[in-house]
């Protein structure tokens, strides 16, 4: 008997109305399905500019101090390319920012994109922001260079600026916390989202796990107390499952009011019905023992806070992490919960992504959720890998539980699918979804018919914040649009209206008229100046090429409905402390391009340094590069005193003629 009434559950459903991610062998979603669909395992050899596992490698049995005995983990393969000049960053300021903090703004700049929300739009708004993570690898590395390489610029790196990056880049006013409670934090921090969404506190939720793996460390530690995976894969629920294999990942997900969202028109991707978290307490043996008993609390209140029987659980996502007593302890008590009432011939599926992209700390609990919503849009829970022998310390008998081995479809009965999902911390804090269809579900890209024209032409608005990016985003748009693209299965009306009204509008923009998809990707193929206006659309479409406001809602009339696009296609560089990439430039160009903001190569001599972006930060750095570099000995005040680019160079001009 559940305590919550459905009413009640209903009324206080959250949304996941947006999503976007970066894990080993997926940028975004739509890959993430395509490697666990197929069954990959996206694990591999531990890259050079990590850190030196050769060195640091060993297969003995009994590894001595300082030791790591595995070779393999997850990895994201440009953890150091970053769109500076999109984020109005310098290449110095983006340089020395944890590359956490990079990818996490793209990653989320990608869910607000998914969920059809324009930044501009929510700045100024109560959106919260929640981030789990547990991991300060860069700031770590930045202070073993030795006290004398400790700048203030360090502050920017501490853990809490995760979502203080956000909430300042978008001006989000709400809640804005890191949330540490080990492997379980990405799940936690959506469960505290979800009661901030639940009391009212927050209109909309920005919630991210975030882990990049720059130590071994932590693989080192793993090694000595016999926890680490040796062939650095993760094999839940195996024989020979020996503990965990670490994994970058970035997730993000938006959350809304269910009500809110159907009233606002959202993608609903699927329905957050209810949440718990939980310590085991004493329960368990020891502090960092799991405890049957304690996970059994969890999912039972899980489910009362949902309003949902737990026999009517479809599958659940597991905790997963590959370790024998973990995978004995979660099995057995989602076993005894789920199984209550469950009819014999109906079994729960229970599956881990950690056995696809490794185990992602902080993240995993995220991967797990984005993986579930993927399963539930496509009515087909993917095979968990490397389980070829069911271990001897799991009841396989007595439990109503099947790992897939291959795609199952979630039986049609008649009502959304329902699931699971959990994350265990090694403090013993357990967290606990419940999640169940949403208003979406996967569709084909090449349908069986090829998409009607629509009966009036259509303005495709397209917009970027530089030249390079604009002529991307129209190359990703005739992909979309094209026969093997996801835009065959929709409108072109519908189309164009998502793009016109829920994307962020940039500087640079195009628009281009048509009134089938083939014509539209003919027009976006091969750019043109367009002539006069001759029609309405055409009309429309001029206006919005030279910048001015369109009442787009007017344009299109009733009826659209928002669909996915394309993302925003990002112009990547490389930055990396110690990186340096100015040497053909002279000192003075070289130190305006590290610390401007707007990506000039060159600066007039009257222009103001406060207008490019030299700060007293900058500033700061800017006295400390030439100490380091050039052991000039410049007071701040006397930099301070410098206004303009042309006094910047004289004044430059002077110290370097004192050097010699």
């Amino acid at each position: 008997m559940v305590e919550s009434s459905t009413a009640d559950a209903e009324a206080r459903a959250v949304a996941v109305i947006g999503m976007a991610c970066r894990f080993p062998g997926a940028s975004g979603p739509d890959q993430l399905w395509d490697v666990l669909r197929q069954g990959v395992d996206t694990t591999s050899e531990t890259p050079p500019e990590r850190y030196d596992v050769d060195g640091l490698y060993t297969d003995s049995p009994r590894p001595g101090p300082g030791k790591i005995a595995s070779r393999r983990a997850g990895y994201l393969s440009d953890i150091a390319g970053f769109d500076a000049e999109f984020f109005g960053m310098s290449p110095a300021e983006a340089a020395g920012l944890d590359p956490q903090q990079r990818l996490l703004l793209m990653t989320a700049w990608e869910a607000l994109e998914d969920a059809g929300l324009r930044p501009e739009e929510l700045a100024g708004s109560r959106t919260g922001v929640y981030v789990g993570n547990n991991r300060a690898d860069f700031v770590e590395m930045q202070f073993r260079q030795g006290l004398e390489a400790v700048t203030p610029s360090i502050y920017h790196n501490f853990r809490s600026m995760l979502p203080a990056r956000l909430s300042h880049f978008f001006d989000f006013r709400g809640p804005s916390m890191i949330v540490d409670t080990a492997c379980s934090s990405s799940l936690v921090a959506v469960h505290n989202a979800a009661m901030s969404l639940r009391a009212g506190e927050s209109p909309l939720a920005v919630v991210a796990g975030v882990n990049i793996m720059l130590r071994p460390d932590e693989g080192v530690m793993m090694t000595q107390a016999g926890t680490i995976a040796l062939d650095g894969r993760s094999k839940f629920g195996d024989a020979s499952a020996d503990g965990f294999a670490p994994s970058d990942g970035i997730g993000v997900v938006i959350l809304k009011p269910l009500a809110k969202a159907r009233a606002d028109g959202d993608r609903v991707r699927a329905v957050i019905q209810g949440s718990a978290v939980s310590n085991d307490g004493q329960s368990g043996d020891a502090l960092l023992t799991p405890s049957v008993a304690g996970q059994v609390d969890l999912l039972r209140w899980a489910y009362e806070d949902a309003g949902v029987a737990p026999s009517e659980v479809d599958f659940v996502e597991a905790h997963g992490s590959g370790s024998p007593a973990l995978d004995q302890a979660e099995l057995n008590a989602i076993g005894r919960v789920l199984g209550e009432g469950r009819p014999a011939d109906r079994p729960c599926l229970v599956g881990s992504v950690k056995s696809n992209i490794g185990y992602a700390e902080a993240a995993g609990g995220m991967a797990g959720l984005i993986k579930t919503v993927l399963s539930l849009e496509h009515g087909e829970v993917p095979p968990s890998l490397h389980l070829d022998t069911p271990s001897a310390l799991v009841a396989w008998d007595e439990l109503p539980l099947v790992v897939p081995s291959k795609p199952e479809r979630i039986p049609d009965r008649g009502r959304p699918a329902v699931a699971g999902v959990t994350g265990q911390g090694v403090s013993c804090l357990n967290a606990h979804l419940v999640v169940r269809q949403g208003d979406t579900r996967a569709v084909s890209a090449s349908p069986a018919a090829p998409p009607a024209p629509s009966p009036q032409p259509c303005v495709l608005p397209l917009s970027a914040r530089s030249p390079q990016a604009l002529t991307a985003l129209a190359h990703a748009y005739a992909a979309y649009l094209g026969p093997d693209g996801q835009g065959t299965a929709h409108p072109l009306r519908d189309i164009c209206y998502s793009a016109a009204t829920r994307r962020q509008h940039h500087e640079h923009r195009t628009a281009v008229v048509a009134s089938s998809h083939e014509a539209m990707v003919a027009a976006l193929t091969v750019l043109r100046e367009p002539g006069e206006p001759t029609t309405l659309a055409e009309a429309v479409a001029e206006r919005y090429r030279d910048g001015h406001v369109v009442n787009w809602e007017a344009f299109f009339g009733p009826g659209c409905r928002f669909v996915p696009l394309p993302t925003y296609p990002w112009q990547t560089k490389r930055y990396w402390l110690g990186d340096h990439q100015e040497e053909d430039a002279d000192l003075a160009t070289a130190v305006l391009r590290a610390h401007v903001r707007d990506g000039q190569e060159e600066y007039a001599d009257s222009a103001l340094l406060s207008e490019l972006g030299i700060d007293s930060l900058a500033r700061l750095q800017i006295i400390l590069r030439l100490a380091r570099e050039h052991g000039y000995e410049v007071e701040a005040e006397e930099l301070g005193e410098l206004r303009t680019v042309g006094e910047f160079r004289q004044w430059l001009s002077l110290q370097e003629a004192q050097a010699a």
